[in-house]
C-alpha cells in the first residue's frame, strides 16, 4: 500500500515472575534463596524483628504509699498517667474506695488494676451483704491476691490495699507482681518508688501521728516525683480511720519538695 512503512509491529516483553513476599516470623523462614524474608513495610508503627509477636507494652509509672499511724492509714498518690514519654492523664486517681474503709492504690497496666478492683468491689460487695456486717480489710487484701495470684501471667498489676476495720484497726498490705501478699507497716510501689526507699527507712517510725505520717508521705511522694519523669501532676492524699475518711489534694506549685 502507498504510504506503508517498512517497520515491524514490536512484540511487548514478557514481565517477570515476582515472587511472592514471605511475611513470617525469622525463626519459621531460614534463608530461602529468592525471597526476600521482608517482615514488615518501611515505616509500619508495629515492631520489625517479628510482626507474629505481640506489641511491646507501653512504658507505665507511678508512685503510690500508704502507712500506719496511731489510729489508722494514710494514702498517697501521685496523679500522673503516662503512656510511654506522653502524659495521658496529669490527674488521675490512682486510689480507689473498695468499700466505705477499704482503699487500693494501683501501679502497673491501668487496665488490669482498673478491672481487677472491679472484680473485687462486686465479690466483696456479696460478702458484706451475706455476713451483714463490714468486711475486713484482710478479707479484701486476700480476694485481691487470689485473683491476682491466679492470673499473674496475664496481669501486670501491684496493688496496695489499706484501710480499718474493728478487728484490727489500720492495715497495710502489699501485693506486688506475681501476687503474694505481705502485711507490712509501710508499703511504697510504683517506678518513683525506687528513688525514695531510703528516705522511708530512715524517716517512718511505728506510733506516728496522723500529721506526721502525711507530712511523710507528702515529702516522700513529691521527692519521688522531682526524681521519677513517670511520677507528677498532684498529691492525692487519704486518711482512713475510726473516725471516717478524709481525702486531700496538694497542688503541683505546692509541693514541699521541687526540682
Amino acid at each position: 500500500q502507498a504510504g506503508s512503512s517498512n517497520t515491524s509491529l514490536v512484540e511487548p516483553r514478557p514481565r517477570p515472575i515476582q515472587r511472592m513476599e514471605v511475611i513470617a516470623p525469622r525463626s519459621h523462614v531460614p534463608s530461602m534463596a529468592g525471597h526476600s524474608g521482608k517482615h514488615v513495610e518501611p515505616g509500619c508503627p508495629y515492631r520489625s524483628d517479628d510482626i507474629m509477636s505481640p506489641e511491646q507494652a507501653v512504658s507505665t509509672g507511678t508512685t503510690v504509699m500508704a502507712m500506719c499511724y496511731d489510729g489508722g492509714v494514710v494514702m498517697a498518690a501521685d496523679s500522673r498517667t503516662s503512656t510511654g514519654t506522653y502524659v495521658a492523664n496529669r490527674a488521675s486517681r490512682k486510689i480507689s474506695k473498695v468499700h466505705d474503709k477499704i482503699f487500693v492504690c494501683r501501679c502497673g497496666s491501668a487496665a488490669d488494676t482498673q478491672a481487677l478492683t472491679g472484680m473485687v468491689i462486686n465479690y466483696l460487695g456479696q460478702h458484706a451483704i451475706e455476713i451483714g456486717n463490714m468486711p475486713t480489710v484482710n478479707t479484701a487484701a486476700n480476694l485481691f491476691k487470689m485473683i491476682a495470684y491466679n492470673n499473674k501471667d496475664n496481669l501486670s498489676a501491684g496493688l496496695i490495699v489499706a484501710g480499718w476495720d474493728e478487728k484490727l484497726g489500720g492495715q497495710v498490705y502489699s501485693i506486688p507482681l506475681g501476687g503474694s501478699l505481705h502485711r507490712v507497716p509501710i508499703a511504697c510501689d510504683g517506678s518513683g518508688s525506687g528513688y525514695i526507699g531510703g528516705l522511708l527507712d530512715a524517716e517512718y517510725r511505728p506510733g506516728m501521728t496522723k500529721a506526721e505520717a502525711l507530712a511523710l508521705c507528702r515529702k516522700a511522694v513529691a521527692h519521688a516525683m522531682s526524681r521519677d519523669s513517670s511520677s507528677g501532676g498532684v498529691i492525692r492524699t487519704l486518711v482512713v480511720s475510726k473516725d471516717g475518711v478524709e481525702e486531700d489534694c496538694l497542688e503541683g506549685n505546692k509541693l514541699p519538695y521541687g526540682p
